[in-house]
């Protein structure tokens, strides 16, 4: 794993399995970075969330994990990306309960509360990029 971490870790989602996959990767990576156990299962969480809203509304895109150094600090980066039908309102779709599709509406709320930062950039029509980031702490 240690030759894997200078580079960044991409996953294509496009199905279910991809969503597993993801989550392996970027657990991997935070274990390999020193993340506790329960931070390593908060980020494998939020990586499956928004792995799940790429395959339910994109139908393809992308998971890309890797190391992140920053200000003297240790983290990881996520970024959730695809070519979709982007989100009319970012502001709605971070809301807790919000859900267009009929479902509980956690994925990036729950993504956001389960991560130290997190960040989306969307355009109707073109796609959706969320960046999360979490930190090792000592």
């Amino acid at each position: 794993m240690a030759s894997a971490q200078a580079r960044e870790i991409r996953i294509a989602i496009d199905r279910e399995t991809d969503i597993v996959a993801a989550r392996r990767a970027g657990r991997d990576l935070a274990a390999w970075l020193g993340f506790h156990a329960a931070d390593q299962t908060l980020i494998a969480s939020a990586i499956a969330e928004v792995a799940r809203n790429i395959v339910v509304y994109a139908q393809r895109g992308e998971i890309a994990v890797c190391r992140l150094d920053e200000r003297q600090r240790v983290g990881i980066r996520v970024v959730a990306s695809d070519h979709g039908p982007g989100i009319e309102n970012v502001a709605l779709a971070l809301r807790d309960g919000y859900s267009t599709k009929h479902s509980l509406g956690l994925g990036l709320p729950g993504a956001r509360r389960l991560m130290d930062e997190l960040h989306v950039e969307s355009e109707v029509g073109q796609g959706t990029v969320v960046t999360m980031k979490k930190w090792v702490r000592m």
